[in-house]
């Protein structure tokens, strides 16, 4: 059965939008040094324990109350940092959860305890220095979004233009630097991607993508430039940057009316603009890693709006990244061996990338079944939508962590994983149907020609 969005009911939005609101009702400091996070942390575990316990009684008065899941939500959301980040990962991943507690999670994606408008301001200021005051003078009070590393306020500059100002909480640059020297937090969020693979490379790569982040002058560069590739591009949208009112911690672009992935979802979209929205998520996401090398590896919902005009605009670049030209022309070598299914290419893609070194047909064999797994129901070459269970195949490869472990996969991969596992979990949930296969082959086979004209 396919599963998406029209299995979501109207309690279960009802929900979410309630702790939306109750969460940016609360405002919390956010703890910053490694035993204050745990202490936090330790309480975020205990508020989850407590509605998993309700749950594991079964029956329908075992549900958790509104109360609790508000409880164990704001919990996470006010460690901001890595917690929310998890958090956010497994509200949309295809994971075996309760809808109550995936739609709870879910709030997470563009909701958390704010910081007061008073703290806004004087963050605005001392970043923007004169440049603060006509931005101040008819900005929001209330944010539009509060998430992982920073909160957004409508505002409108004094031409008129309405903009979104992101502004970075204070802290949260040592409180993710906190997180990560906690072995359990790296470890967890790369078992989200993939089960077993605790490996160091990957582990460090998370780290420093995380942190980069942090950085919003960078996230302005590479705004701009996605904002340039798909300028005229009749489904994608990218905000412009309004630089005279950006710093490191504030970021204003250009402000995007639309409705939300749940709210377009709402509205009980026909078939034809699922696949629409569908196709523009799956060339944002995949399109660009292979064309241009260039892609944002984080496809969590709360990042982009479907507007009036049936477009999708892409809204924040924090987690966009670039490969190296030959890192790409592997990757494409590699998704077109594993696509043809041919032995010998598929060995070569896989020793190009370094995932086996000995050469040991066992190890080959694993290296061959896992990648499969990853690309999972886009091998099927044919007219399809993603149905959940089979979007991210976690127990064929948790099934596999022995094996896994004697692989050598790359640190890249964490965002190509990603980027995969999350893309198809929120097809699935779109019901967008396209043939993703051939999509996919042509956006290799796209780079690797790319990859001829500039050698």
């Amino acid at each position: 059965m396919l599963i998406s969005s029209r299995a979501v009911s109207d309690r279960d939005r009802e929900l979410r939008e309630e702790i939306e609101r109750r969460l940016l009702d609360l405002s919390a400091r956010l703890p910053t040094s490694s035993l204050g996070r745990l202490g936090r942390s330790a309480l975020a575990a205990l508020r989850g324990g407590r509605v998993a316990l309700r749950l594991g009684r079964g029956g329908e008065k075992a549900m958790p109350g509104l109360d609790d899941l508000v409880a164990f939500v704001s919990s996470v959301g006010q460690l901001k940092g890595m917690a929310m980040k998890v958090g956010q990962l497994m509200s949309y991943l295809d994971l075996p959860l309760p809808q109550e507690v995936r739609s709870a999670l879910a709030a997470l994606q563009t909701h958390s305890p704010p910081m007061p408008f008073e703290r806004v301001a004087g963050i605005v200021r001392t970043e923007l220095g004169e440049s603060a005051a006509p931005l101040l003078v008819h900005m929001e009070p209330r944010p539009a979004a509060a998430a992982s590393i920073g909160q957004v306020h409508r505002a409108r500059l004094p031409d008129g233009t309405d903009v979104a100002v992101k502004v970075q909480v204070p802290g949260v640059e040592e409180a993710i630097a906190a997180d990560f020297r906690s072995a359990a937090v790296g470890t967890s969020f790369v078992g989200l991607l993939v089960p077993g693979a605790s490996v160091d490379a990957i582990v460090r790569e998370a780290r420093r993508a995380v942190l980069d982040e942090c950085d919003y002058r960078r996230e302005a560069r590479y705004q701009e430039r996605l904002a340039t590739l798909y300028a005229g591009d009749a489904t994608l949208t990218v905000p412009a940057v309004v630089r005279p009112y950006s710093s490191r911690r504030v970021l204003t672009t250009v402000w995007a009316p639309g409705l939300s992935f749940d709210g377009f979802l709402a509205t009980s979209p026909f078939q034809a603009d699922r696949d629409r929205v569908g196709a523009a998520l799956f060339e944002f996401y995949l399109g660009s890693l292979f064309r241009h090398g260039l892609f944002n590896w984080d496809p969590h919902p709360g990042n982009y709006i479907v507007q009036p005009d049936g477009r999708v605009a892409m809204l924040d670049h924090g987690a966009t990244r670039e490969l190296d030209r030959g890192f790409v022309r592997k990757l494409a070598a590699l998704a077109l061996a594993v696509h043809a299914d041919e032995p010998e290419e598929l060995r070569r893609a896989i020793f190009d990338l370094g995932i086996v070194r000995d050469g040991e047909p066992r190890d080959l064999e694993t290296a061959r079944a896992l990648i499969r797994s990853f690309h999972g129901p886009m091998l099927r070459d044919e007219v399809l939508a993603f149905e959940l269970g089979a979007a991210t195949p976690f127990r064929a490869i948790a099934s596999m962590k022995r094996e896994i472990l004697r692989l050598q996969l790359p640190g890249e991969m964490l965002f190509v994983l990603r980027i995969r596992f999350g893309l198809m979990s929120v097809l699935a949930r779109l019901g967008a149907r396209a043939n993703w296969c051939r999509l996919e082959r042509q956006y290799a086979a796209d780079a690797l020609d790319m990859s001829t004209h500039t050698q």
